[in-house]
C-alpha cells in the first residue's frame, strides 16, 4: 500500500481524485433519477426507459466531442461550461417535467451530452503531476477502483432526495456535477494543463489501429456491465425481493473495488499489453458462472468474483492508452473509452431485456459471459496492435500500468 500513501501525499492528487468522484456522481445518478422523475410525472415505464437511454447515449456521444475540445482549449473552459450546461438540462427537466415531451427530450439530451469530461481529464493529468511510475500506476488503479463508489453512492443519493421530492433529486444531480467540477477546474494543475501539439486531422486518436481495437474490446466489457444491471433485476423478481438486485450490484462493485486496490498495491513489471489478455481472461471467467443463477448465497459470491478483474482491466487499459494515443489526443482518447463502455452498456441492457423474456434469468445473464469472452477474443486476435509503437522507454513502462 506504500504506493497509495505516496500518491495521496502528492500535492493536488487527493483533491483532484475526490473532486472528480464528486463531479461524476451524476453518472451514477442520471439513469435512475430520470426514471423516477418520469414515473412521478405520470409517465410509463417505456417512456422512462427511453429517456434514461437517451441520457446515457447522449453522455457517451458527448465525451469524445468534449475531450477533443479539451485537448485544443485546455480543461477549465470545457469542464465549467459542460457542468453548467448539464445542470441547466437537469433544471429544465425538473421544471418542465415530461410535458411538452420534445422539451423534456431536449433537456435530457443536453444533461447527458454536456456531462463534463472529468474522467478523461483526470487521467490526462496523472502523468504530469505524479513524480514516478509507482504513483502513476497507483493512480490508475485507484481511479478505476474508486469509480465503483459512484455507482453505489449515486443511486442511494437519488432515493434519499426523491423521498423528499422527485424534483429535488433531479436538481441535486445537476448541482453535484457543478460542485465537483469546480473543485477540479479551480486546481492549478487543471488550469495549467495543455495538450501537446497535434496533427490536424479529423480522426484524432481513432487513427491508431491499436486504440480502435482496445475500444472494441472495452465496448464488449461495457455490454457485460449493461447486462448485469438488467439481469440482477430479473433474478430479484424470481426471488420476490427488490432489494436483491441492489445487493448483487453493490457486491459486484465491492469486488471491483477490492480487485483494483490489490492490483495497484505494488508495481507491475513488463508491458501492459501482455497483462491485458490475462486480466481479460479472469474477467470473462468471472462472468460465465452467473448464467447458473444459483441460490442467493452462492450468487452473492459469484457477483463478487465477477467484479474482481474489472478495475484491473480498466487500469491496464489506461496505461495502454497512454502510449497508443497519438500526440496531442490523450484526453479525447480517454473520452472514447468512456463512450465505448457507455455505448456497450446501453446495448447490453437492451440485449439482457430481450434474452430475459426469451430464456428467463439464466438467459438474462448469458450475454454478460458472451461479452467477456468477446472482449478476450479481441485482445488475443489483435494483441500485436496493442504493443507500443517503439521500444518501451522508462517513461512508457511507467505509464503502462
Amino acid at each position: 500500500m506504500r504506493g497509495y500513501v505516496e500518491f495521496l501525499r502528492t500535492p493536488y492528487a487527493a483533491r483532484l481524485l475526490s473532486g472528480t468522484l464528486l463531479g461524476r456522481l451524476p453518472t451514477g445518478m442520471g439513469a435512475l433519477v430520470v426514471v423516477l422523475f418520469t414515473r412521478a410525472e405520470g409517465g410509463g415505464y417505456s417512456l422512462a426507459g427511453a429517456l434514461a437511454a437517451l441520457h446515457g447515449l447522449s453522455a457517451a456521444a458527448g465525451q469524445p466531442v468534449l475531450g477533443r475540445a479539451m485537448d485544443r482549449l485546455g480543461q477549465t473552459r470545457v469542464l465549467l461550461s459542460g457542468a453548467l450546461l448539464a445542470a441547466a438540462g437537469f433544471t429544465l427537466f425538473a421544471v418542465v417535467g415530461i410535458d411538452p415531451l420534445p422539451v423534456a427530450i431536449g433537456a435530457v439530451v443536453l444533461a447527458g451530452f454536456a456531462t463534463p469530461p472529468l474522467e478523461p481529464g483526470l487521467r490526462a493529468l496523472w502523468p504530469d503531476i505524479l513524480p514516478g511510475p509507482e504513483q502513476v500506476q497507483a493512480a490508475y488503479a485507484l481511479d478505476a477502483a474508486a469509480q465503483e463508489i459512484i455507482f453505489t453512492t449515486g443511486p442511494l443519493l437519488v432515493v434519499a432526495a426523491a423521498a423528499f421530492s422527485p424534483e429535488a433529486a433531479v436538481l441535486l444531480t445537476g448541482a453535484l456535477g457543478v460542485a465537483g467540477t469546480l473543485v477540479v477546474a479551480s486546481a492549478r494543475p487543471s488550469r495549467a494543463w495543455r495538450a501537446q501539439p497535434r496533427a490536424a486531422d479529423w480522426a484524432g486518436p481513432l487513427r491508431s489501429a491499436g486504440l480502435r481495437l482496445l475500444l472494441l474490446a472495452l465496448s464488449a466489457v461495457g455490454v457485460a456491465l449493461g447486462v448485469l444491471s438488467v439481469a440482477v433485476v430479473a433474478y430479484a423478481d424470481r426471488h420476490g425481493s427488490e432489494t436483491v438486485s441492489g445487493l448483487l450490484l453493490a457486491v459486484n462493485a465491492g469486488g471491483a473495488l477490492v480487485g483494483g486496490l490489490v492490483y495497484g498495491a505494488r508495481p507491475r513489471t513488463g508491458p501492459a499489453n501482455r497483462r491485458l489478455p490475462l486480466l481479460m481472461t479472469g474477467l470473462a471467467l468471472g462472468y460465465l458462472p452467473l448464467m447458473i443463477a444459483p441460490a442467493l448465497p452462492l450468487m452473492v459470491a459469484f457477483a463478487f468474483v465477477s467484479g474482481i478483474f474489472l478495475a484491473p482491466v480498466l487500469a491496464c487499459s489506461f496505461g495502454i492508452v497512454d502510449y497508443l494515443a497519438p500526440r496531442g489526443t490523450v484526453t479525447e482518447a480517454f473520452a472514447w473509452i468512456v463512450a465505448a463502455m457507455g455505448g456497450g452498456a446501453a446495448i447490453g441492457a437492451a440485449v439482457a431485456g430481450v434474452s430475459s423474456d426469451l430464456a428467463g434469468v439464466s438467459g438474462a445473464f448469458a450475454p454478460a459471459g458472451i461479452g467477456g469472452v468477446l472482449a478476450l477474443g479481441l485482445c488475443l486476435l489483435g494483441r500485436h496492435l496493442l504493443r507500443p509503437a517503439e521500444p518501451a522507454t522508462a517513461k512508457t513502462e511507467a505509464h503502462a500500468a
